[in-house]
């Protein structure tokens, strides 16, 4: 079974610069992280496990948020999306 993790820029650094990676054998949103870079996964888990605030995950157009979290289950092709939350600033008049 292979799953594929799309990677956000401010996190390729922690992957060789790769856009995505290929996992093998990740039934599991949870799995499927647990296989990435460790400077990666550092980055998308809070110290107890959790997705941190500021990262939202989805499989295919999917929030994991509505789909069981972490234990969200993975088909083989699957694509899992890591995306960083994009907050604060000021919008310029035009």
């Amino acid at each position: 079974m292979r799953v594929t993790v799309r990677i956000p820029g401010p996190l390729r650094p922690f992957c060789d610069g790769r856009s995505q990676l290929v996992v093998e054998a990740a039934t599991t949103v949870a799995a499927a992280i647990g296989q990435l870079p460790a400077g990666a996964r550092e980055r998308i888990l809070d110290e107890q496990g959790n997705v941190r605030r500021h990262v939202n995950v989805f499989v295919g157009a999917t929030d994991i948020r509505e789909t069981g979290g972490l234990a969200t289950p993975l088909a083989d092709g699957a694509s899992v999306f890591v995306i960083p939350a994009v907050s604060g600033g000021r919008l310029q008049p035009a």
